[in-house]
């Protein structure tokens, strides 16, 4: 593999090379030129698509620059009024000549001309885009832009206090590994009841989210968000049965050995009841893991472990670094969770994450680590729609990353026995994630198709679904009121709806490539790296078979991946 991360901007021929979004007025010219030229040919259809896409590189770039900046600092509000005078005062304006653009693309007798095993994908990207674009959503889908960035404005003021200190919920959350159990319940509790006191904020905002997307979906014809979003997201290659086959699949064959991994957790403190505070927590003598100190630590080792996989991945990382595009230690008034954004003019994304020194941030970092690579490896096709990939692959270059690496993870660890350790955290999340996935789709499902539910009957039916996939092995009796808000934890139910399943799917073709690995590391990263370099230019079937994989998620497949990672438990 001769790959090089020395990668370029996207070179501007239609566009002023100093060029900058400001304001509408400035940006409509560009549109309406692509609007208003004649195209005689296939040759002048080639040039129009190259000027359409550097146009969408320069705006999707601009976008996310706004966005990475207010989530790096949510108290800033120079910060968000940027990003909402772009959501409200430039996008509005974009969308009815998206819309005129794709029509002309379509409509245009030189649209036969192009290779349509190469185009096939983004046309009928293109076609869905047609069939769904609605004038009236217009407003609609600017203030949903608008609002979701609110959870992350909410939970970003989220901190507690611990022995004097101030933390934020992510920073506390080292605690619960401590080996003092009356401490790890104390900020087990205070984390809860923090998230407790903002409970009717989240909720009220929740609740006007889906007013909004439903009103979207009656608007497009649909009868609830739900079908709607299945179409905008391209989910072509599936359908919501499917995902009910998924969220069967997990309770028959992945519920017994999360049961038996928290059973073995039990044991292993020594405890006759194990709580939701213990679950993090090593047997008196076992120190926490500390992987790392500081984010600038995180990196370098990070870039270590990533270059005994492959100097290219370890590249990808230097190259980021080299630009700036790290945001990695947790802070006050920074936004919850963690990121990869892909800048599509200057192609080295964005990571942003919240790192405390955890093991769980490890496992984060390589994630979008791995969607960086990806980033890079889709970087030079030639139009900047080739470069958008559907989720479901996104997240196996993710996903598959974390996998990968655990053999590579002595750059964390100096000792073998902290190595296993880490391995044996990794391969337990690969599982206990799986219930956790079914149950927040399950929730969306129900959520849209009941879009007037009221709050109470939100929580009764939140509660019921996660018991359908609930652990025995925990006790929880007495944490009702900390149960009935924990969906809100959840930042994709607000900023990114329907955005979940795509965890599940993808951990299942991430096990697959790590089976690869296991048998030939050398094949299994060719693999990888040829689906990834095809960005989105085949379907997701296709894309799966470039890595060797089956795109398949039947309960039978599901029982075989999941008997494969439990033999690999069972090894360690």
């Amino acid at each position: 593999m001769n790959l090089s991360a020395d990668i370029k901007k996207i070179e501007r021929i239609f566009l002023p090379a100093d060029f900058t979004v400001t304001t509408w007025e400035d940006l409509e010219p560009y549109f309406k030129n692509l609007n208003d030229r004649v195209i005689n040919n296939a040759a002048d259809l080639q040039a129009w698509l190259k000027d359409m896409s550097e146009l969408e590189a320069v705006i999707s770039e601009e976008a996310c620059w706004r966005q990475i900046k207010m989530t790096c600092d949510t108290t800033n509000k120079n910060l968000e009024e940027a990003f909402t005078f772009f959501m409200m005062e430039i996008q509005p304006h974009i969308q009815p000549y998206a819309d005129a653009l794709n029509k002309k693309l379509i409509n245009s007798p030189y649209s036969k001309e192009l290779d349509q095993q190469k185009y096939f994908t983004y046309l009928r990207s293109v076609k869905k885009n047609i069939d769904l674009f609605r004038e009236e959503n217009i407003p609609l889908q600017s203030e949903l832009s608008v609002m979701q960035q609110q959870y992350g404005v909410i939970a970003g003021k989220m901190t507690v206090e611990v022995n004097g200190n101030e933390y934020t919920l992510q920073q506390a959350g080292k605690f619960l590994e401590s080996h003092d159990r009356n401490l790890r319940e104390e900020v087990y509790k205070k984390i809860q009841e923090r998230r407790l006191h903002d409970k009717d904020a989240m909720h009220d905002l929740y609740t006007k989210l889906i007013e909004k997307r439903h009103q979207i979906a009656l608007n497009a014809g649909y009868q609830n968000y739900r079908d709607y979003k299945f179409v905008e997201l391209g989910r072509f290659d599936y359908t919501k049965d499917d995902c009910f086959q998924f969220h069967e699949a997990v309770k028959l064959h992945v519920l017994p050995i999360v049961d038996k991994i928290y059973q073995n957790k039990k044991k292993k403190l020594g405890l006759d009841v194990l709580k939701p505070w213990d679950t993090e927590a090593e047997p008196i003598g076992v120190l926490p893991l500390k992987p790392f100190t500081t984010g600038k630590d995180l990196l370098e080792k990070s870039v270590t472990c990533f270059n005994e996989m492959n100097p290219f991945f370890a590249n990808c990382l230097r190259k980021m670094d080299e630009m700036k595009h790290f945001d990695l230690e947790s802070r006050k008034g920074k936004a919850p969770g963690g990121y990869n954004c892909p800048l599509a003019e200057s192609g080295a994304p964005f990571i942003f994450m919240n790192a405390a020194g955890q093991m769980s941030d490890v496992t984060t970092m390589v994630h979008e680590g791995g969607h960086a690579i990806h980033s890079f490896l889709s970087h030079n096709l030639e139009l900047s729609a080739f470069k958008e990939y559907p989720m479901e692959i996104a997240e196996v270059a993710s996903m598959s990353m974390e996998l990968f690496s655990m053999n590579h993870w002595n750059s964390f660890f100096d000792n073998e026995a902290d190595l296993k350790r880490a391995k044996e955290h990794q391969l337990e999340r690969t599982i206990t994630i799986f219930p956790w996935i079914a149950i927040i789709d399950k929730f969306q499902h129900w959520v849209y198709e009941n879009p007037t539910h009221t709050v109470n009957e939100r929580t009764d039916k939140w509660i019921e679904i996660v018991n359908e996939f609930s652990t025995n092995a925990i006790d929880v009796s007495g944490l009702e009121a900390y149960r009935k808000i924990s969906w809100q934890r959840q930042l994709h139910l607000f900023e990114v709806p329907f955005y979940y399943i795509e965890y599940g799917i993808a951990q299942l073709g991430a096990i697959g490539l790590w089976m690869q690995y296991i048998n030939n590391p050398a094949q299994a990263l060719e693999n990888y790296v040829h689906a990834l370099s095809l960005g989105g230019t085949k379907t997701l079937p296709e894309l799966y078979a470039a890595a060797g994989l089956k795109f398949d998620f039947s309960p039978d497949y599901i029982k075989t991946l999941m008997e494969f990672v439990n033999e690999q438990m069972e090894k360690l």
